[in-house]
């Protein structure tokens, strides 16, 4: 049996991916990161728990300067208490860059 049609344990659904790009990356140690969930998490939640994942780390600075997309939106400025990620959507840290 294909492992992507196993049915998922323990009430969860599918993960949230996290993904870090450039100095984001570097400051996690890889590039993504999968958060099982059971239902919905605020963006808040899933800042948490990412920083959570790669204690010691310069994550959470790094994460402070980036932009943010769910799915393929951006957040911009509104606030993560209010954004919603659901199970199987991504989030995706990308820092500033430079260059033009």
């Amino acid at each position: 049996m294909d492992s992507s049609s196993d049915a998922v344990a323990d009430g969860e659904t599918s993960p949230i991916t996290v993904r870090y790009w450039a100095s984001a990356r570097a400051a996690a140690g890889v590039g993504s990161d999968t958060l099982p969930v059971t239902g919905p998490l605020t963006l808040t939640d899933v800042v948490r728990r990412a920083v959570a994942l790669h204690p010691g780390t310069r994550l959470p600075h790094v994460l402070e300067a980036c932009s943010v997309l769910v799915g393929d939106l951006p957040v911009g400025s509104r606030e993560p208490d209010g954004v919603l990620v659901q199970p199987g959507q991504s989030v995706e840290f990308l820092p500033p860059f430079a260059g033009g």
